[in-house]
Parts: structure tokens; C-alpha cells; sequence
């Protein structure tokens, strides 16, 4: 028997941008390796500030990260706020700064130290509504308001008051927000909120406008729903993916739903229409709980399967640091970091892996996810491949309780792989492979 140590570090030449495939597609270059971090600037460092977090930024670059997308940064309500500090989706004015962060001078300097790094910033969007002191409650007909003429809400956010986009002169007022946050400030998109509940067509003619003079402008939509990809936004939340992972994790689902679920994917959204693949963002980690109450052991392994499937791999504030405790979303609760639990390592080698992998690249440049079948174990092991010209990902996924062995022979390549990345030893042979439970190991050529 053979012992084969897997490394913890990806041996291949990076992949620049100007050595890609022609990115003459549908979204700007830099979308197709990114890997997105959410950062909760509140929560993130114990200043709870942009400058504390751009202090961060080379770290998060170190990393790997390309796109960093930012809750949102302008001033709370105080009317019916939660909690001591609010929700940051109660906005009271979009275009200033919550003076908990910093000032805008602050922000733009953080803003700048992303550029330097090479990391684009998206701007959380919350246009469905507002606070319910924001000044637009005094214009008549800009808000949605019932029969007695009360502000209307959704669910039970007492603290926002919805907007009427029937009221042109509001959509109006929400498009040049928009605008002076890409001339002005600088932002290099935006993930919006709830998007599905603000008419498409208000989305469509904002975005296709603003990208006349921001054609790299990157966006992404709180929502699956269909038609909100097909022109508006390039990136869509993979919601059902999430869920099922937590599925498989518990037990409930297992290795054939998954292939169902990317057999059906692939016959919905266009091609074109990247997913979002994240096993935490700030609603999951507040409110569902961490990914460690949700997936217990497998939470490394999912995360490891974000970035093998298609899609962009999202890691959210503290996941980096193995954070096991659920963030309050009103009040300041700053991430903790044990270095006996940390996860850097995991997300360094997975961000560098989809980075030198074309294969692994999103949508119209990445490669099919393709099915490998196996002589044993298929019902507990994701067995898949995805390849492009001069590049190929072999992985397989231990979704189970148990140790699996499973049969190599024939289906890995006969060269020498460039990189083998898993984090323990693994028992193999030239034909047969031994996975430890919630394990994988992934071979890249």
C-alpha cells in the first residue's frame, strides 16, 4: 500500500487574465476565476470600520480573494431601528456614509487599497426599501402605503417601509443613487436585495444604461429567479444548491439528488447565468445558524464543492477563521479567530486552485461538470470531472459517514498530476483509493 501525502498547496504557474480565453462574453474578465468574499465591516474587525478593514484587505488578497462584496455602508434609521445599531438594510440616505464605519473619506481610501490589490468592491443595494425616516417618505406617492395611509412593510420588518415603483419620479431618484455610487465613488457593482421584489424592467434599464459607461460594472441578485438573469444581473444566488447541501449533509439527501439538481440547472437558467455557491453568507450565519450547526462535518467539504461545481465560490465574514458562533445582526458581535480552528489554509488552496484551473473558470469558460461513474460506491461518493483545452479537474467526494474505497483505475490520467489537493493522507494504489468520511480528494492536470 501505498501512502500518498496530499498537499496543502496548489504547484502550478498562475493563470493571468491576459492569458485566458478571450473574454468576449457575457461579463467582464475578472468574473470567470473570482472567488467573492462578504464582508460585514460591523462585525469584521473590533473597529467595526473601513479603516480597520482595509487593513485587512492584504490579507484577504494573500488569500485570494477577487471580488469583495460589501454590506450595506449608508446611515441607519432610527425610527422603529433594531436592536442598538439597526439593520444595515434600513437605509436612510443612499447616498452618505453610516458615521459607525467611518466617513467617506475612509471608505474611499479602503476603496483605493482594493484597487491596488487587484480586488473589485460591490456595494449591497437595498432598493425595495427604505427606513422609515428617510427623507423620499415625505414625497407623495414614492412609498407603498394601505388603506389608512400607514407605510407599508414586508414580513416583519417594522423597521423599512417599501417602496412604490409604480412612482416613476422615485425610480427616478433610485437610478441616479445608483449612478453616483459608480461615477462618484467608485464601486465596481452591486449585489442587490431581495431583487425579485423590484419589477425586472426597473432592474433591466438601470443596469443596461449604467453599463453604457460601465461595461465591467459586475452585478448580482439576492434571488433564482429566472428572469433576472438573462440581461440584469450576472450572478445569481444558488439558494436550492445551498439547501441541498445542507441536505446531503444531514443525511436527508444524497449523491443522486445533486446530479438531478445540475441536470436541471443546466436545462433552466442560460448558460451564461453564473450561481453563487456559499454554505454561509449573513442571513444563513444570523438567522439558520453557522455552517457547522447546519453541516456539522462536512462543512470543510462543502466548501471545498463550491469551487469544483460551477458557479462562484462566495465565503462569508469569519468563515476564514472557522467563526462557530452565530453573528447578532442589530448590535456589534465581532468575529473571533482561534487559530486552532482556523480554516485560512482550506480557502487559500481552493481560491489558488480555481485560479490556476481554466476548467474550474465559471460558465461559457469553465468546463462541464460531467458525471464519473464508479465500479462501487456511487450512492455515497460525488465522483465528477470538469475539463478545457490543456486543462483537467478530477474530484470525488466522500458524502457519508464511512470510509470509502473506490476503483481509480482507468479513470485518472495516466501523466502526473500538476496538483493533488485534500488535507490528510490518504491510502491509494495505482487503482484503488481509500476516502475518509466528509472527505475529498481532487486531482488537478
Amino acid at each position: 500500500m501505498k501512502k500518498l501525502f496530499l498537499i496543502l498547496a496548489v504547484v502550478a504557474a498562475m493563470v493571468a487574465c491576459s492569458n485566458k480565453k478571450e473574454c468576449a462574453h457575457k461579463h467582464p474578465c475578472f468574473v470567470y476565476d473570482a472567488s467573492i468574499y462578504e464582508l460585514n465591516t460591523r462585525q469584521f474587525t473590533p473597529e467595526g470600520t473601513f479603516a480597520a478593514a482595509e487593513a485587512e484587505l492584504p490579507r484577504l488578497a494573500e488569500l485570494g480573494y477577487d471580488i469583495i462584496w460589501i454590506m450595506p455602508i449608508q446611515p441607519i434609521g432610527e425610527l422603529e431601528r433594531k436592536g442598538g445599531l439597526g439593520s444595515y438594510y434600513a437605509i436612510k440616505d443612499y447616498c452618505a456614509f453610516n458615521p459607525e464605519f467611518g466617513t467617506r473619506e475612509d471608505f474611499a481610501s479602503f476603496l483605493n487599497k482594493a484597487h491596488e490589490l487587484g480586488i473589485k468592491v460591490i456595494l449591497d443595494w437595498v432598493a425595495n426599501h427604505t427606513a422609515p425616516d428617510h427623507p423620499w417618505t415625505l414625497n407623495e406617492g414614492w412609498h407603498m402605503r394601505d388603506s389608512l395611509g400607514r407605510l407599508v412593510v414586508n414580513y416583519d420588518w417594522y423597521d423599512i417601509a417599501e417602496l412604490n415603483y409604480d412612482n416613476q419620479d422615485m425610480r427616478d431618484a433610485m437610478f441616479r443613487s445608483l449612478e453616483w455610487w459608480l461615477d462618484t465613488i467608485g464601486v465596481d457593482g452591486f449585489r442587490c436585495d431581495v431583487a425579485h421584489e423590484i419589477p425586472t424592467d426597473f432592474w433591466e434599464f438601470a443596469f443596461d444604461s449604467l453599463r453604457v459607461k460601465h461595461p465591467k460594472m459586475f452585478t448580482l441578485c439576492e434571488s433564482e429567479n429566472l428572469d433576472l438573469t438573462q440581461t440584469a444581473f450576472n450572478m445569481y444566488y444558488g439558494w436550492e444548491f445551498h439547501h441541498l447541501m445542507n441536505d446531503v449533509a444531514k443525511g436527508e439527501k444524497g449523491v443522486e439528488d445533486l446530479w438531478a439538481y445540475f441536470n436541471k440547472v443546466d436545462t433552466v437558467f442560460p448558460d451564461y447565468a453564473i450561481r453563487m455557491n456559499f454554505t454561509s453568507n449573513h442571513d444563513e450565519n444570523s438567522w439558520a445558524g453557522t455552517e457547522f450547526e447546519r453541516m456539522g462535518n462536512a462543512a470543510d467539504v462543502m466548501a471545498l464543492f463550491t469551487y469544483v461545481v460551477p458557479g462562484m465560490p462566495l465565503t462569508y465574514t469569519g468563515q476564514e477563521f472557522g467563526n462557530v458562533r452565530r453573528l447578532r445582526f442589530f448590535d456589534k458581535d465581532t468575529i473571533e479567530y482561534d487559530p486552532e480552528n482556523t480554516k485560512e489554509h482550506i480557502y487559500k488552496v481552493a481560491n489558488a486552485m480555481r485560479a490556476d484551473n481554466p476548467a474550474l473558470y465559471s460558465n461559457e469558460l469553465g468546463g462541464k461538470l460531467e458525471r464519473i461513474e464508479l465500479a462501487e460506491g456511487i450512492e455515497k461518493i460525488f465522483a465528477c470531472r470538469r475539463v478545457v483545452e490543456g486543462n483537467e479537474v478530477y474530484a470525488f467526494f466522500n458524502f457519508s459517514n464511512e470510509a470509502r474505497v473506490i476503483s481509480i483505475d482507468k479513470i485518472l490520467p495516466t501523466a502526473e498530476p500538476k496538483s493533488v489537493i485534500a488535507f490528510y493522507e490518504v491510502d491509494s494504489t495505482l487503482d484503488r483509493m481509500k476516502i475518509k468520511p466528509w472527505h475529498c480528494v481532487i486531482y488537478c492536470y
